[in-house]
Parts: C-alpha cells; sequence; structure tokens
C-alpha cells in the first residue's frame, strides 16, 4: 500500500497562473504543468533566499521533500524556457494561508474552520476528505 501524500503548506498563491512565450499563438504552444508545492519551494529558496531546512519548515515537510519539489520545479522551468513552453500552475496537494490564522484547502477551496496541525500531520479537509 502506497504512503498517502500529505498536503503542503502554501504561504500565498502567485499573481499570475500562466506564462507563456511572446509572439506565439497558444495554439502552437505545448505546455509545461508545474504544481503550487513546486512554486513555493522555489519561492522560498530562491526568491525569500531561505535555507532549504527552514524552507521546508514553512511548508511542513522534510528537507529530502522540499529538495525534490525544488528539483522537480527548476527542471520544469528550464525546459519551457529552453523549448519555448508554456508555463502553467495547476494542482497539487496544498493547504493555502490566508492573512493571519486563515487557512483553505487547496482542493476544494472552502476556508478551514481550524488551522492544520503542526506539518499539516494527519490533517483532513472536512469538506471533500483531502488526504
Amino acid at each position: 500500500m502506497a504512503r498517502p501524500v500529505k498536503p503542503k503548506l502554501v504561504r500565498e498563491s502567485p499573481k499570475a497562473d500562466y506564462f507563456k512565450p511572446r509572439g506565439i499563438p497558444m495554439s502552437e504552444l505545448e505546455e509545461t504543468v508545474i504544481s503550487m508545492e513546486e512554486v513555493e519551494a522555489l519561492r522560498l529558496v530562491d526568491l525569500e533566499r531561505l535555507y532549504q531546512e527552514d524552507a521546508a519548515r514553512e511548508m511542513g515537510v522534510s528537507r529530502q521533500t522540499l529538495q525534490r519539489l525544488l528539483t522537480e520545479a527548476r527542471a520544469k522551468v528550464a525546459d519551457a524556457l529552453m523549448e519555448g513552453k508554456a508555463l502553467r500552475i495547476e494542482g497539487g496537494n496544498y493547504i493555502l494561508r490566508e492573512g493571519a490564522g486563515r487557512w483553505r484547502c487547496g482542493r476544494c477551496g472552502d476556508e478551514l474552520p481550524t488551522p492544520p496541525g503542526r506539518r499539516g500531520r494527519g490533517w483532513k479537509c472536512p469538506f471533500c476528505d483531502n488526504p
């Protein structure tokens, strides 16, 4: 039996969820899809300049999981840039923080009545059963 995937903690969503090369019509573009957790890992490590251990703590994951997310995200971004593909941010298993003490399920979008436990362990969305 596979280990259940636990939701990652995401502090903020990006202002745009789609990027494309200029001058190429949408109908001619291939897409690369990057998950919200991968974007959050990039934001924390590459933009906020946090150490990986600190970034992992922020997301409620192990340092090894953060490293895997970073490796996948960087490969996808490089592929999109070098191959002239569109980059779409979508999906993932995450809990979105919305201001002080407010959390929202990344799957169904409902606001959570209580914040998830430390590191999201044992958390399930009461609305969609997001594990």
